[in-house]
């Protein structure tokens, strides 16, 4: 990203590749709208170039990344005001694909849903430490710099989001 603020525009493509993949991903568990989170990639690689000169090169460029996204995401929430479509568990079962048999395929299928299912009961803040933590499998020391609270709180809310994640697959099973 120094080189990208320091004019060599044409490394954005490698950032691109590097991180656009696990920057969908969080966006997509975020608001589980495929679309909206291709779109909102689109956007946040955007205001990276914009705000190049933001980037200082003294934390991580992912912390500063994600920082972006958060904010991308909360614009985007604020301007839609629309509920959250969810996409076919079966539609994204069959993408991810693999080469299991048919069994072992519609365990992946079931076991996905309703795990699917169970995050997207949980509250947006509950949702993003999970998808940071478990998801995206940063630690808990750069999930505090990406959203400005210390280690020892990141590390309560992973806690307690995987606890009421628990409760709800669990009433989910009953």
């Amino acid at each position: 990203m120094l080189k990208v603020k320091a004019g060599d525009l044409d490394k954005m493509s490698l950032l691109f590749e590097r991180y656009h993949r696990p920057l969908y991903g969080f966006l997509y568990h975020m608001t589980y709208r495929r679309e909206a989170s291709e779109d909102m990639v689109q956007t946040v690689f955007y205001k990276m170039l914009k705000y190049r000169y933001t980037f200082t090169g003294e934390g991580e460029f992912v912390h500063w990344m994600y920082s972006i996204a958060r904010n991308v995401l909360k614009d985007s929430a604020r301007k839609s005001k629309l509920p959250m479509q969810q996409e076919s568990v079966d539609d994204m079962a069959d993408r991810i694909g693999g080469g299991t048999p048919a069994d072992g395929q519609l365990e992946k299928k079931q076991a996905h849903r309703e795990l699917h299912n169970a995050m997207a009961r949980l509250n947006e803040d509950q949702r993003e430490v999970l998808t940071l933590s478990r998801f995206q499998e940063l630690k808990h020391q750069e999930i505090a710099k990406i959203l400005n609270i210390t280690e020892g709180a990141v590390k309560v809310r992973v806690h307690r989001a995987m606890q009421e994640l628990k409760e709800i697959y669990v009433k989910m099973e009953r």
